[in-house]
């Protein structure tokens, strides 16, 4: 007893997804796994290395001058 298996963080991940929406489920994705890792270069005494961020995609339209 007490023990979360498969079904119960499937029924929880159900949930999340009701309630946050896909977009907002990864970024609190992300938002956990970068406090996770501050917080293991905390514990270890290590400088917390900023990952490069990746610009945002836009489209480019060229066009000809003929």
């Amino acid at each position: 007893m007490g023990e979360i298996g498969l079904p119960e963080l499937l029924v929880i991940f159900g949930i999340a997804l009701l309630i946050f929406g896909p977009r907002k489920i990864g970024e609190l994705g992300k938002g956990l796994g970068e406090g996770i890792r501050g917080f293991k270069s905390a514990l270890s005494g290590e400088p917390h290395k900023e990952p490069p961020k990746e610009e945002p995609k836009t489209e480019s339209v060229e066009t000809s001058k003929e």
